[in-house]
């Protein structure tokens, strides 16, 4: 479990830290995520909706990749022991 914990602390710190970078080094006017969509749900308040979304969804597929990996690992176990 703590093997998993360390690699998932792993992805997530290289991804935010990747999206960090990339949106740090491009100007204030072309930025890569400025998007007039974006900026009407911002205004309506529905951004954070969005990203509620999105961090459900998120985190539902890494707990379903933590349990396969889990169910992977006995049986791998069972066909060795």
């Amino acid at each position: 479990m703590q093997k998993i914990l360390k690699k998932l602390t792993f992805v997530i710190a290289f991804i935010s830290l990747s999206f960090i970078n990339l949106y740090a080094q491009t100007p204030k006017a072309k930025r890569p995520f400025d998007a007039p969509m974006a900026d009407v749900l911002r205004q309506n308040g529905k951004i954070y909706v969005v990203v509620l979304v999105l961090g459900i969804v998120l985190t539902g597929v890494f707990l379903y990749l933590i349990n396969l990996d889990r169910k992977i690992k006995k049986l791998e176990k069972e066909v060795r022991g």
